[in-house]
């Protein structure tokens, strides 16, 4: 019978965020430029020279984090060393757009897909303000300048919503919209909040959280679709061949759902510094938490199903990483809230199954993807869009929580 640590302390929670860094640090450090960012299980990389925006972001997130949490300065020449990647290899110098994909080469850049993507801006919002709440000054100038370039280029206020993909010169903007990029816009407003105490960014992220969760979500009986038409109207097939796809899948995402449910709880922590009714924000949490749970979680295996079809079915029965660590960090968003105790019962039943399962107790991080009956779909740890944000960021929004709560210990 497997042995679990108590996951509501402190020191399980350091101790596990310090065991997932020791993965990625320092092999990850490229000294020429940024990070690598393709691990197998052992910790090789498998690919030298492919950079992703998402990756390259994410990683400025971790050490960011990191820094914070156990102040080691290498931590902190570490967030520089990724800004400067993103200034100089990534942002387009003339008119301030990032690629979404690069090849880097000891200080040879060559550009595979240089197009404009909301979701890649967010997640440089995002690398901007935790750089600053690292204390890197410079970095507020690029945040500000990462706002209004979202503003200028994929805010639609008509929807209180932002539009998805746009050419490499701006000249062209793509018909889809989608809710993903919207989700992770709305998690970078609130931290760009947190960095700088502007409720302009706080007030941003509450407009995109109602639109989704309330306006979009009534085309789908509360819950949220991920893909729409220019007009915000559900596009059922869109992907539809395609359910695994790494941004759009087809179906509905209960890990999405379980996002969802975190932002809000850390939404309504701000109600009285909202512009509206809040009445509708905890409830809204817990509904797609709820239904997350019930409608994706396997009571044979243990876990949480990656995507379920219109008619509730099981259309992605493989099991996702993310999804469980962000559906940890939801659990104990909800219970400290709401002071349920069935929210501390599914954390720490989404925990002990991926202690057992996703947690790589030999090398550190967390595999990817598992298939239904848990066992291991392939030996990439770590391609482009992981870096283990999910799993460090739900242990420090955990932690956010214990020391709110009666668990510090």
């Amino acid at each position: 019978m497997t042995t679990f640590p108590d996951f509501r302390a402190v020191s399980t929670l350091t101790e596990h965020i310090a065991h997932t860094m020791r993965f990625y640090h320092p092999r990850c450090i490229d000294r020429s430029g940024g990070f690598y960012h393709y691990f197998k299980d052992d910790g090789q990389v498998y690919d030298v020279t492919t950079r992703h925006l998402v990756s390259s972001t994410r990683f400025v997130f971790n050490y960011a984090m990191a820094y914070r949490q156990f102040s080691d300065p290498q931590y902190l020449d570490m967030v520089k060393h990724g800004v400067a990647f993103l200034r100089d290899v990534h942002r387009d110098p003339v008119n301030g757009g990032y690629a979404w994909q690069v090849s880097w080469d000891n200080g040879n850049r060559h550009i595979i897909d240089n197009n404009n993507h909301c979701y890649g801006l967010a997640f440089v919002l995002l690398a901007y303000s935790h750089a600053v709440m690292a204390g890197m000054n410079e970095a507020r100038t690029y945040l500000d300048e990462t706002v209004a370039l979202m503003e200028d280029k994929f805010w639609l206020p008509e929807f209180d919503l932002y539009a998805d993909q746009a050419s490499a010169d701006w000249s062209h903007l793509d018909t889809y919209r989608g809710q993903n990029a919207n989700m992770h816009s709305c998690e970078a407003m609130l931290a760009a909040y947190q960095a700088t105490g502007e409720l302009m960014h706080l007030h941003r992220a509450e407009a995109i959280a109602k639109s989704i969760t309330q306006r979009q979500a009534s085309q789908a009986g509360g819950m949220i679709w991920e893909h729409y038409d220019y007009a915000w109207q559900i596009d059922w097939k869109y992907n539809l061949e395609d359910k695994a796809n790494l941004f759009r899948p087809w179906g509905f995402q209960p890990g999405h759902f379980t996002e969802w449910s975190k932002l809000l709880v850390l939404l309504d922590a701000q109600a009285a510094n909202l512009q509206g009714d809040s009445a509708w924000i905890l409830p809204t949490a817990e509904r797609l938490f709820d239904t997350a749970l019930d409608l994706a979680w396997d009571t044979e295996h243990g876990g949480i199903y990656y995507g379920f079809a219109p008619d509730h079915s099981i259309c992605d029965g493989d099991k996702y990483f993310w999804v469980q660590a962000e559906s940890i960090a939801a659990a104990a968003c909800l219970a400290q809230r709401t002071g349920k105790q069935k929210y501390w019962d599914w954390y720490d039943k989404i925990w002990q199954y991926s202690w057992m399962h996703f947690v790589d107790h030999q090398y550190g991080a967390w595999y990817r993807i598992l298939d239904k009956s848990n066992l291991k779909i392939s030996d990439e740890k770590s391609p482009a869009g992981k870096s283990d944000y999910h799993t460090m960021g739900a242990c420090y929004e955990v932690l956010n929580v214990l020391n709110l709560g009666k668990h510090h210990v």
